[in-house]
């Protein structure tokens, strides 16, 4: 790719992990968060997470790595260190990458029989 694609800092503003699922889907149909990040540039993006709350201070920063060429489909749930996200809970995150990486958010709440998807494009901001 001649140019970069994405931006270095996004915000996704709204952010909730379902405390339960119903069903018997198995992983793939449990609810959860993710944030899928795409590197479509030549060298790995480092990437950082921090995750705010209404009524505490922020979690993180949460550090992956996206190698380049190359997506990742991060599981809000998955994340434990420094500490896992309370599910039940209301919250936000901002994304930083040392490259540009683009950001989708995306929600499967699977609490009922009729499981529900949103997806959205994070807010990317340089």
């Amino acid at each position: 790719m001649n140019r970069p694609l994405g931006k270095r800092i996004w915000a996704i503003p709204e952010g909730w992990l379902p405390p339960f699922s119903r069903g018997d889907g198995g992983r793939p149909l449990e609810s959860h968060e993710a944030a899928c990040l795409l590197n479509a540039g030549d060298r790995d993006a480092h990437v950082a997470i921090t995750v705010y709350f209404a009524e505490r201070e922020p979690a993180g920063p949460y550090r992956v790595v996206v190698p380049a060429r190359r997506t990742l489909h991060l599981r809000f749930n998955d994340l434990r260190d420094p500490e896992p996200i309370p599910v039940g809970t209301d919250y936000a995150s901002v994304i930083e990458s040392d490259v540009p990486i683009v950001v989708q958010h995306t929600r499967l709440d699977a609490r009922q029989a009729e499981s529900a998807l949103l997806s959205t494009l994070a807010y990317g901001a340089d």
